[in-house]
């Protein structure tokens, strides 16, 4: 939340991600930073995976878990597959564009050759409103 409360801050989306270690130690945190970057894949999700990435010194995740506000895009969701993560838990649920229940169900897609635990729901409520109150003072 603290993450997503940054991003709202510097006028982005308030999405906010973290990569935790297999001792339950934060090896990155970040929120979202497309505007900020004009870049439109600097979602959180991606951010943190580069820097979990750097830090382990390896592109593969293994053993580490993200846990993020809002349910993933498609191409985040495509990128903690890729990157083997073993576990995402996130806040609220994304019925336009989530990619781990929502809309669509990547993380166990049979067809693909990684799946990811999810535990959704944690801190929905208080994710859900923070993306509600971005968007009503945006209108």
């Amino acid at each position: 939340m603290k993450e997503a409360k940054k991003g709202w801050l510097g006028g982005e989306v308030p999405v906010g991600a973290l990569v935790i270690g297999r001792s339950n130690k934060v090896l990155a945190r970040d929120h979202n930073r497309c505007i900020s970057r004009n870049d439109p894949t600097a979602h959180a999700e991606i951010l943190v995976i580069r820097q979990a990435a750097k830090l382990v010194e390896n592109y593969r995740l293994n053993g580490l878990t993200m846990v993020v506000t809002i349910e993933p895009c498609p191409m985040c969701m495509g990128a903690i597959i890729n990157a083997r993560l073993d576990m995402l838990v996130f806040g609220a649920f994304d019925p336009k564009g989530g990619a781990a229940g929502s809309m669509y169900n990547l993380s166990d897609d049979g067809s693909l050759n990684h799946r990811v635990k999810v535990i959704p729901g944690i801190m929905e409520k208080e994710c859900r409103e923070l993306m509600q109150d971005f968007f009503r003072k945006k209108r």
